[in-house]
């Protein structure tokens, strides 16, 4: 994806973009009555008696207000409630709920609409045929305004509640496997040596990587016929002294400006582009569950679920892509057990105590086994340290023995 194709993407998500397009729409069919009036003829409108479309708009007005007021508080105290108790991570996913914005985006546009309509009819903008025309526009803002609130009420019943975030999270997730759509990488990591003579890309900002511009970077390769190769992957902590890609020949100044210029540094993680962030997040949901404040194991094995089918859904990319040619730009391929790291283990720390929890984690990895032989190993020592932490924190014997033949089951 191009980097202005990703930001206008990432423009459109805002919450003020909608309702700002929403009230544009508002004031301009407000308007365009007194523009298009000359096509209902005098006669037409006064047999229509358009006369109520005053009370209507001083109605619509009144109440718009309030329930844009209504809707912002709602939303504003799931933000807060998900701030508290779920993870901070997972409040960018709420705010950029279609459904929330469209219906802030109406019942505020909806508003403008009645005053710029009582604004024109004070001052006489609008003739008969005008009020006619008005009078369409209103009757057409209300029917939208029924169907955005019957949607909205039963949306705000789950909206930002915890099964509702963990599965904005797991879709987030799933979506960025899908987009970044590279091999999962298995076993230790080996890094690749940079010859002599490469040219070292660093960037000047402090940052989180949060979008690559691959197109970009193929351009300058075919200009300067060489090869680039990536060594930060979006989610990577970007600083002057990490090396974020090289090039096996010299290039000048201006090409490595180019270079740089196709990555884009934020100072949070997106969830776009970089599936070890919704891992992340999903782990983190389920130590706050786990935390004694909380004690909440169903939402952790919720949690464990939700990872498993992120987790697998990349190892069948892995099986989908396992040719696939990147051309002169080389693309390092996801780590598996950083992977398996970043959700598994601060999940088996925190729940290592709970029987329930440290069986449903042996079974996750064991899914992942079977799903792809190459993760085979990377899940057996994922799967050994939680074995290891639970035996630890554990008091009742039983509970371990149990934990023991379950282990010995799927890792014999």
């Amino acid at each position: 994806m191009k980097k202005w194709h990703w930001a206008l993407r990432i423009l459109t998500k805002r919450m003020w973009f909608r309702a700002g397009l929403f009230c544009l729409f508002a004031i301009g069919l407000a308007l365009a009555s007194a523009f298009i009036g000359h096509a209902i003829s005098y006669e037409f409108a006064t047999k229509v008696g358009a006369r109520s479309v005053d009370s209507i708009l001083n109605v619509l007005a009144s109440s718009m207000l309030a329930v844009t007021t209504f809707s912002l508080t709602a939303m504003v105290s799931a933000y807060s409630g998900a701030t508290s108790n779920i993870t901070p991570r997972a409040v960018q996913l709420l705010v950029e709920d279609t459904t929330a914005q469209n219906a802030l985006a109406t019942f505020l546009g909806s508003f403008l609409f009645a005053i710029v309509g009582i604004i024109a009819l004070s001052t006489g903008f609008y003739g008969e045929s005008g009020r006619v025309i008005l009078l369409g526009g209103t009757i057409l803002v209300i029917a939208s305004i029924v169907i955005t609130f019957l949607r909205w009420i039963e949306h705000i019943t789950r909206f930002g509640r915890v099964n509702d975030t963990i599965a904005r999270v797991e879709m987030a997730a799933a979506k960025a496997a899908q987009a970044v759509g590279r091999p999962l990488r298995f076993g230790p990591r080996q890094r690749r040596s940079v010859p002599d003579g490469a040219t070292l890309i660093h960037l000047e900002d402090i940052g989180r990587i949060t979008h690559v511009d691959i197109a970009l970077l193929q351009e300058v390769a075919d200009d300067l016929d060489c090869q680039i190769v990536l060594s930060a992957l979006p989610g990577v902590m970007a600083d002057p002294a990490r090396m974020v890609a090289w090039s096996n020949t010299q290039i000048d100044a201006k090409q490595i400006e180019r270079l740089q210029s196709a990555f884009t540094v934020a100072p949070d993680r997106a969830f776009d582009n970089d599936p070890r962030f919704g891992l992340v997040v999903l782990s983190e949901i389920a130590s706050r569950a786990l935390s004694p404040a909380v004690n909440d194991p169903g939402t952790a094995i919720s949690v464990i679920e939700a990872g498993t089918r992120v987790l697998s859904s990349m190892l069948a990319i892995q099986e989908k892509n396992a040719d696939d040619d990147t051309g002169r730009v080389i693309v390092p391929s996801p780590s598996f057990p950083e992977l398996l790291e970043d959700f598994y283990r601060p999940i088996a720390r925190d729940g290592a105590g709970l029987i329930e929890v440290a069986i449903r984690l042996q079974k996750s990895l064991a899914a992942l086994a079977e799903a792809d032989p190459a993760a085979r190993g990377d899940c057996a020592n994922a799967a050994a340290d939680a074995m290891t932490r639970a035996r630890a924190a554990m008091t009742a014997e039983a509970d371990r023995a149990l934990l023991d033949r379950i282990h010995r089951r799927y890792w014999p």
